[in-house]
C-alpha cells in the first residue's frame, strides 16, 4: 500500500486524506489469507480512464499478475468515486458498481469521507455502511 501511495505521488498525484490500514476477511474465493484495505482521496487532472490506467500500470509494477476474479493479488487499485461522475463503460463503471454492499471497501471509505454523496444512491457513505449488507469481519491495523 505504501508502494501505491508513493507511485501515485511519483505520477505527479496530489495525496489527500488518507484512511486506517484495514485488515479484511477475503470475499469470494475464502481460501486465501485476508486482504489489507484503506481508501485515499486523490488529487488528479487525469480524466478517468487514464486513472484508470495509471492505477493498472502501478499494480502491475507492483507485482498483480491476474489470474482469476477474486483471487489472491499483490494489489488491487479501484476507482471508487470520481467527483459526481456517473460513468457506465466497458471497462469502467462510477462509482464502483459494488462500493454499496462491501463493508471492506465502505470502512476505509467513511473515515476519509463520510458525508460524500454517492452521486446515484444519493446515500451518504456513512449513510450505506450502516445499511451494508456485507457483515465481513474487518480489523484496524495499529
Amino acid at each position: 500500500m505504501r508502494f501505491a501511495l508513493q507511485s501515485f505521488k511519483n505520477a505527479g498525484q496530489m495525496i489527500g486524506k488518507v484512511s486506517s490500514y484495514f485488515e479484511t476477511e477475503p470475499l469470494g474465493f475464502s481460501d486465501q489469507p485476508w486482504f489489507y484495505n484503506m481508501a485515499i482521496e486523490l488529487g488528479t487532472r487525469l480524466e478517468p480512464h487514464a486513472l484508470l490506467s495509471l492505477c493498472q500500470d502501478i499494480e502491475t509494477a507492483g507485482g498483480r499478475v491476474r489470474t482469476f476474479p477474486n483471487a489472491p493479488r499483490t494489489l488491487d487499485l479501484d476507482i471508487l468515486l470520481y467527483e459526481d461522475i456517473v460513468l457506465q463503460g466497458e471497462t469502467l463503471i462510477i462509482p464502483h458498481p459494488r462500493l454499496s454492499a462491501r463493508r471492506f471497501v465502505l470502512e476505509p471509505l467513511v473515515q476519509i469521507a463520510p458525508d460524500r454523496m454517492h452521486p446515484v444512491l444519493n446515500k451518504t457513505i456513512r449513510a450505506l455502511l450502516e445499511e451494508c449488507p456485507d457483515k465481513s469481519e474487518i480489523r484496524i491495523l495499529p
